[in-house]
């Protein structure tokens, strides 16, 4: 299967043969992503927790319940099924690629093949760099941003002078404000966490010497209130992994247009003010409306450019291919 003529010259296959591996591969690349969609189906659940979590820790660092919304009856079966064909298919994104350059690679001269040498393990590289980036740094910060923009839209606050406790009424009720539950805990007994902005209760869980905390969420003062909608939110997040995704390829895209003789590094400085709009226009298609979200995709973004420049000084065509891309020079 991977045995590859040396010289595309010497190598021929009728129109009906090419059509014929062309189907083969097709095939063999739908074999992986079907049933590994099924598998990941069972355990879609943890996708979408994984996918939540950092919404949840922002929601908790500012007060707000840690829950999203689910509108209708089928919207979290459909969104699990979305999740599951969505990671099968990054998954077996090698599995692909291998079956395309199977199919192309019998065309290609041998310095030509040496190029994906570098461009395959550098787009894998580069995209869990992009992804890691992504749902540890940037997103946080995004979210926490966006939720931050409410905040100062409320009415006036009802304020009242605080009794100190030997001061209290006799006999007046106060639930207690603990930031972790209590060691031991009784039926029916009620706190406030203050950290989540919920009223936490111990009720029977149905189960013997067991029971439940019930969370309620505590109405603040924002007319604005930030409550958020699962379709809505991991659609959001899929948008902004899918950018960084293919905005994290920008190197290699430097690298191959170097390699055909398109660019040069002395041009692609003198552009750099050029290269810093696109970057810029690029970084505000893919993040949400507000500026500071944009400096923080635009960042990485003109780095990588920077990045693609520093490649293309380290591997000219000559040096990785051994030859020009131009057939005619072997």
């Amino acid at each position: 299967m991977f045995d590859l003529p040396h010289d595309p010259k010497t190598y021929t296959m009728p129109l009906g043969d090419h059509l014929e591996d062309l189907r083969k591969r097709l095939i063999l690349a739908l074999i992986v992503p079907i049933p590994l969609a099924l598998v990941l189906f069972m355990f879609s659940d943890g996708l979408v927790e994984v996918l939540l979590e950092p919404l949840l820790n922002v929601q908790a660092r500012n007060g707000y319940p840690q829950q999203v919304q689910v509108l209708s009856p089928p919207e979290f079966l459909l969104m699990k099924i979305k999740l599951s064909l969505i990671f099968a298919i990054v998954v077996s994104v090698p599995w692909i690629i291998m079956q395309i350059w199977l199919f192309i690679a019998p065309g290609l001269y041998p310095n030509e093949r040496r190029y994906i040498h570098i461009l395959f393990p550098g787009s894998v590289i580069l995209t869990i760099a992009g992804l890691t980036i992504m749902y540890l740094i940037m997103l946080p910060i995004m979210l926490h941003v966006l939720m931050s923009l409410t905040s100062g839209v409320g009415v006036t606050p009802e304020l009242i002078p605080m009794i100190q406790p030997d001061a209290m009424v006799q006999g007046t009720a106060t639930i207690p404000v603990m930031e972790t539950a209590p060691e031991a805990v009784q039926l029916g007994q009620a706190w406030i966490d203050p950290t989540t902005s919920t009223l936490r209760m111990a009720v029977g869980s149905g189960v013997a010497d067991q029971l439940q905390i019930l969370s309620v969420p505590l109405q603040g003062d924002a007319v604005v209130s930030q409550v958020f909608q699962l379709t809505s939110f991991i659609n959001f997040v899929l948008l902004l992994l899918l950018g960084i995704t293919i905005a994290f390829q920008m190197p290699l895209v430097i690298l191959l247009l170097g390699w055909i003789g398109i660019a040069t590094p002395e041009w692609l400085e003198k552009q750099r003010k050029y290269a810093l709009l696109a970057c810029a226009v690029l970084a505000a298609l893919t993040t949400p409306a507000d500026v500071i979200s944009m400096f923080i995709m635009l960042i990485p973004l003109y780095l990588l450019y920077e990045l693609g420049i520093l490649l293309l000084k380290l591997l000219p065509a000559s040096r990785v291919g051994g030859r020009d891309l131009d057939p005619e020079s072997t």
